[in-house]
């Protein structure tokens, strides 16, 4: 379904949720939202192609409906016995989510759906841990705990994928590749209202932070190298590895 949730909304915007209403639409919402988010999803497939081994896990920390899932399904052999894990607090997305991909009969491996908040979901024999535009909307204070449960979690010579919207370390900088995104989002068919009002939505919700914070907090959180591998405008993505 096409994204018009800003269209029709009246009076003041309340804060942006992952409720029904956004389930429905959030295909087409974060593809005409989100520059380069297909190349996040490739890089998914490709780091678990990669990097799967048998008998392991690969984790998907806010899977929403499930498209880094499928790209990593679809990417890793079939022989290669590994339990995809899909983690949600929306039941909403998860039910969209089972539907999409369990119920469809498109998977090659196995995938479990938890609805549970990530920063208390329990992980263990991991491979691979992907969060996608996730840890932006996880309080700053517990963003370093939950990274380090994720690197306890990884096998030796496992990675995490990290993608998020970043705050650039030049503050004109910053701005150009602000109303860069906006044009971006123009040229997808976004009015300059849904984008003031979808701005409104996310304030308090969204907290991007600067590329090297996330580095550092990778750092701290035990892995032993991360690097931007890319990066659209002012949304990036980090491999981080074990």
């Amino acid at each position: 379904m096409k994204d018009k949730i800003y269209q029709k909304v009246m009076g003041e915007v309340i804060a942006f949720e992952f409720d029904e209403e956004v389930t429905r639409v959030f295909p087409d919402m974060i593809e005409r939202s989100v520059p380069g988010y297909q190349a996040t999803l490739s890089a998914a497939g490709a780091l678990a192609h990669r990097l799967s081994i048998s008998g392991t896990r690969i984790y998907e920390l806010g899977c929403s409906r499930g498209a880094a899932l499928l790209s990593m399904d679809r990417a890793i052999p079939k022989e290669v016995d590994v339990t995809l894990i899909g983690v949600d607090q929306s039941q909403s997305m998860l039910s969209a989510c089972r539907a999409d991909l369990i119920d469809s009969g498109l998977l090659n491996h196995p995938l479990n759906l938890i609805q549970q908040d990530i920063r208390t979901v329990e992980m263990k024999d991991a491979s691979l841990i992907v969060l996608n535009f996730t840890l932006q909307f996880i309080p700053i204070e517990d963003r370093l705990p939950l990274l380090r449960a994720a690197r306890q979690a990884l096998r030796p010579g496992g990675a995490l994928l990290l993608s998020e919207k970043v705050k650039l370390a030049d503050d004109r900088i910053d701005s150009l590749c602000i109303d860069l995104h906006h044009e971006f989002k123009k040229s997808q068919g976004y009015s300059e209202l849904e984008i003031a009002r979808k701005r409104d939505a996310l304030v308090g919700v969204l907290i991007p932070e600067q590329i090297q914070t996330h580095k550092d907090r990778l750092s701290a959180a035990g892995f032993s190298a991360s690097e931007v591998w890319y990066q659209a405008f002012n949304f990036c993505s980090l491999v981080a590895l074990a």
